[in-house]
């Protein structure tokens, strides 16, 4: 299992460009399937119906494996593909672009609409929050309710700097705290949690899965 995997953004962003009085407004939209990347498509024609076009690019699947353009009646190749482009360049995947044009009566030629088309999805990524997406291990430790918050504080600090994200806390007998860690980083949680609790503390591996970890987070 890779440790990195493609990158998405948090939520939806839209941004507008205009270039020779022709408006194109791209709409962003992380998604977990292409049925729901459909929807959205679907849904923004709808709003925009009164567009001369809305041309869509999206890539979707874990490892961005699976990829779809359409410059729906611009010249073929201007519109759908150089979005496209732009996402796998940016290493993109469960997301998807619609750009709604507005024709401003100047016609761009082919090389205008591939830089316009890309530089609209390119600005409105750039506006976007992104999450990171890594293959983690999770960790848990039992601590004593007495103890947990400053075990957790600890544990805190530690994630911060060695590319790893906390979990829920679950409250029982005891407070199992848990940690989302990379494989090669496993073996010093163990020793600094020895250190942290005089060797009293057992913390336990779990299953590997991917884990958004938000970029900056």
């Amino acid at each position: 299992m890779p440790a990195e995997y493609p990158t998405t953004i948090a939520e939806r962003v839209d941004h507008e460009i205009e270039i020779k009085r022709s408006r194109f407004i791209c709409h962003l939209q992380p998604v977990t399937s292409v049925e729901e990347a459909d929807a959205f498509i679907a849904a923004v024609r709808k709003e925009f119906w009164d567009a001369g076009h809305n041309c869509v690019a999206m890539i979707t699947g874990t490892t961005g494996d699976q990829a779809r353009s359409s410059d729906d009646g611009e010249p073929s190749g201007t519109a759908g593909v150089p979005m496209l482009e732009v996402l796998r360049r940016r290493g993109m995947t469960d997301l998807v672009a619609v750009v709604t044009r507005y024709f401003g009566g100047t016609k761009l030629g082919a090389g205008g609409l591939v830089r316009a088309y890309g530089s609209a999805v390119s600005e409105t990524l750039d506006r976007a929050r992104l999450v990171r997406r890594r293959a983690l291990t999770r960790v848990t430790v039992d601590v004593a309710h007495a103890d947990a918050g400053r075990v957790d504080n600890l544990l805190r600090d530690w994630a911060s700097s060695h590319g790893s994200t906390l979990g829920e806390v679950v409250y029982g007998q005891a407070a199992t705290l848990e940690a989302w860690v990379p494989e090669g980083e496993i073996d010093r949680l163990y020793a600094d949690i020895a250190a942290w609790s005089s060797g009293s503390l057992s913390p336990v591996t779990g299953a590997t899965r991917v884990v958004d970890i938000p970029a900056g987070g």
